[in-house]
């Protein structure tokens, strides 16, 4: 058999993910936060990014949403956004002065002698920082009375908690360390225990608990003995169990459950937590006369335009050296700000588009609350719209609504359905708050089996299995009806 090369002629197509389209779909499943921050980064990175005024922000606007539509609808090539579309600037400006451009944007190492760089504030003392737990703890340490080689422990001792609180390492792994008995070492580690929060430096669960119950005043012995002895029944709230094996009245069992239950099992969490961000929403859904009205929140998020004054400088004379370098640099910058400006646009439209659709779709949900909503999945969606259901996800990923009913998550109004014996459909989510209306009713000392919650939605209409009723309940984090019982 011989080999030859050949030239083969073949026509094919592919989806190819240019740059812009990699930031567009980096843009639109991003947060409100997530977005601010990555706008605010690029400004930083591209000196051609300037933020607009306030006052010019609606006439930039209709001038931005212009040129996009514009683009869009084009068959040519053009570019991204013309200055004067931009900017509202024209032509005729001074030839841009390079030795000024150059020397403002030179590195760090080659500042002018001009500037007084010893009077600015360092770095690191104008950003405030969290108190850690190891900072805590070593704090106390200063504060407390132990002799040299006790403080050397228990600093040992610090090093190895973890972030819940918990002594990482064991007693004799730590003496080995300090080169000590194990036995000096407990007893550093029992004045360690003291510190603040209680339960701090725990092996496990058991001692966490039993340090906090410390504390416990007059009810410290029951506490004692039911976390020594009835951890598991405390789990199942076998009270009656409890109460059995002690000696003690179902009171005092249920007394002493309070103080355990308000006992903190991590203690180091506290120190440890990440910063909790308000939800802002993305879009407002506003009543107006019979109708709903869908309007973006703008509110935070940087209004982008590219400067004209370095957007001149691509159609300058042409220069030599280093200067045509620049000069590409600059047409680099202006490109990557166009691309950015024109994503931004795109995801605020799209959001806008869902969010308008969900709302045409949940119409009653507006007008009557939980009850009325509809199963909804991500194809109605991208049906109408005629886009892709990738792209929906993205879009209602990490995304709320301020509504009539609420601030909601976008995929709040997403789910399945569940076909009623009337011929209509009605939503998981409604099915989940009729269960949790029928819970709240029940007698505690009797609570309502999932069997029983079945059959009282069968009577109204809907039939579900018993096991479809527990994992609803699971969902919405309510305990099945053994662990719900209270005794008065």
């Amino acid at each position: 058999m011989a080999f030859e090369l050949r030239q083969n002629l073949k026509l094919t197509q592919q989806l190819i993910m240019t740059p812009q389209l990699q930031q567009a779909i980096k843009l639109l499943q991003m947060s409100r936060l997530d977005l601010i921050d990555a706008v605010n980064q690029e400004m930083e990175e591209n000196p051609l990014l300037e933020e607009i005024a306030s006052d010019e922000v609606p006439e930039i606007e209709r001038k931005i949403e212009q040129a996009i539509v514009e683009e869009e609808t084009s068959e040519g090539d053009k570019p991204a956004l013309s200055r004067e579309e931009l900017t509202g600037e024209g032509d005729g400006r001074e030839e841009f002065d390079w030795d000024g451009y150059l020397e403002d944007y030179a590195p760090s190492g080659h500042s002018s002698a001009g500037s007084n760089e010893e009077s600015a504030p360092l770095w690191e003392t104008t950003v405030a920082g969290k108190t850690s737990l190891t900072d805590h703890l070593m704090w106390q340490l200063m504060l407390s009375q132990f002799t040299q080689e006790e403080r050397y422990a228990a600093e040992q001792i610090i090093g190895n908690i973890d972030e819940r609180g918990y002594l990482a390492a064991s007693v004799e792994e730590i003496a080995v360390t300090v080169k000590m008995a194990p036995d000096f070492v407990e007893g550093a580690l029992r004045k360690v225990q003291e510190f603040d929060p209680p339960g701090i430096a725990a092996r496990d669960l058991r001692e966490c608990l039993l340090i906090q119950a410390a504390m416990a005043g007059n009810a410290r012995h029951l506490v004692e003995q039911m976390i020594l002895h009835h951890l598991d029944d405390l789990k199942n709230r076998n009270y009656e169990h409890i109460a059995r094996k002690l000696k003690e009245t179902i009171a005092n069992v249920e007394a002493a459950v309070k103080i355990i239950s308000n006992m903190d099992p991590h203690p180091g969490s506290v120190y440890n937590e990440e910063r909790i961000e308000a939800v802002i929403p993305d879009v407002y859904v506003v009543k107006s006369g019979d109708d709903y009205k869908v309007l973006l929140n703008e509110e935070g998020v940087p209004r982008l335009r590219i400067s004209g004054y370095y957007r001149d400088m691509t159609n300058g004379s042409k220069s030599a050296g280093d200067r045509d370098n620049g000069r590409r640099y600059v047409k680099e910058r202006v490109q990557s700000a166009s691309w950015l400006i024109k994503s931004i646009q795109q995801r605020q439209r799209t959001i806008r588009r869902v969010a308008e659709s969900i709302v045409r779709f949940q119409r009653d949900f507006f007008d009557r609350g939980i009850d009325a909503l509809k199963p909804l999945i991500l194809r109605d969606i991208a049906d109408e719209l005629e886009m892709h259901e990738s792209t929906i996800s993205r879009v209602v990923t990490n995304k709320y609504m301020h509504s009539p009913q609420g601030i909601l998550e976008l995929k709040f109004f997403f789910g399945s359905g569940i076909h009623k014996a009337g011929g209509e459909d009605i939503s998981s989510k409604s099915v989940q708050e009729e269960i949790k209306r029928i819970i709240a009713r029940e007698d505690p000392r009797k609570p309502i089996s999932d069997e029983k919650i079945a059959d009282l939605l069968e009577a109204s209409g809907l039939k579900i299995a018993r096991r479809t009723i527990a994992k609803y309940r699971d969902i919405m984090g309510v305990l099945p009806s053994s662990m719900r019982k209270k005794y008065r």
